[in-house]
């Protein structure tokens, strides 16, 4: 594998040395574009020439751990001479490197934890959420395998459109890619569901009127300082993919309040920061109580 990447980027390199001889007429017209090309010569080089020194070590690395291997399938002990440090240290290495093996083998499914289920003809992964660095809830998804790669078993939420994601990612061919939407669409419902959370605990005046169990949804009620005046704030959050809403509405019975230069910029706010954030902004710009 490492061969090939070394021979990809040997070649791509020098694609690009060809493509820079031959735009050197051009230099005076396209600065830019030369000292871009070069950049990338010297990034690819460097890229290369690390690429080449990783593929020595791997080599090395490799026939260290032919002999471990064999002592595992001898059923011998696998400690080498305690009294030598140059054993320890191949052993150490060798062990390295096998477990570098197996995280490449989880980087290919994505990431993802996963263990085989049914005799090994599925396989059952685990979809964690987060936001803002906090871990929230965590999702099962099985997989049967054989005789055609299908959903089995889960316990996502409904609302999430398991089968329309399945269709548009191919997941015949890129379970990865699957995947990766499925945890798309459950992280931006768990920023939503999370943004509400915050808004109730830190924003006690602002009374939630409405949500609904996907978070697309969310009206409150706002008290605009002056006359003490109600005034009603709807977001939508049509792209499920996403935890910042794509519309935001105002009602209120003064009808400057909505369209004041003020309100403008908050309902922008709205649209750019989470809403729990956006609401203590505009709580110190004293737009609201």
């Amino acid at each position: 594998m490492e061969g090939a990447s070394t021979r990809g980027v040997l070649c791509h390199l020098s694609l690009l040395e060809v493509q820079a001889r031959s735009r050197g007429s051009q230099v005076p017209q396209q600065p830019s574009r030369v000292k871009e090309l070069k950049a990338k010569v010297e990034a690819l080089t460097s890229q290369r020439d690390q690429l080449k020194a990783e593929l020595q070590i791997h080599k090395k690395l490799q026939k260290l751990r032919a002999p471990v291997d064999k002592r595992r399938e001898d059923g011998e002990d696998e400690e080498m001479d305690v009294d030598s440090e140059s054993s320890e240290l191949f052993h150490l290495m060798a062990r390295h490197s096998e477990l570098t093996d197996l995280l490449h083998a989880h980087n290919l499914i994505g990431g993802y934890d996963a263990i085989t289920t049914n005799g090994g003809k599925g396989m059952c992964f685990s979809l964690a959420t987060e936001y803002e660095g906090a871990y929230l809830d965590t999702y099962k998804l099985e997989l049967n395998l054989k005789p055609k790669v299908r959903i089995s078993r889960h316990n996502i939420p409904p609302f999430i459109p398991l089968n329309s994601l399945a269709e548009q990612s191919d997941l015949q061919t890129d379970v990865r890619a699957f995947l990766a939407t499925v945890s798309q669409h459950l992280n931006a419902f768990a920023g939503r569901k999370q943004q509400l959370k915050l808004v109730k605990e830190q924003h006690k005046s602002i009374e939630v009127m409405e949500s609904n169990l996907l978070c697309s949804i969310l009206v409150l009620m706002f008290t605009v300082p002056k006359d003490k005046t109600p005034l009603l704030c709807t977001l939508e959050y049509t792209d499920h993919t996403r935890c910042l809403p794509t519309r935001v509405h105002l009602n209120c019975q003064d009808k400057l309040v909505p369209d004041s230069p003020n309100w403008k910029k908050n309902c922008s706010l709205l649209k750019e920061v989470p809403v729990h954030r956006a609401l203590t902004a505009i709580k110190k710009a004293s737009n609201i109580v």
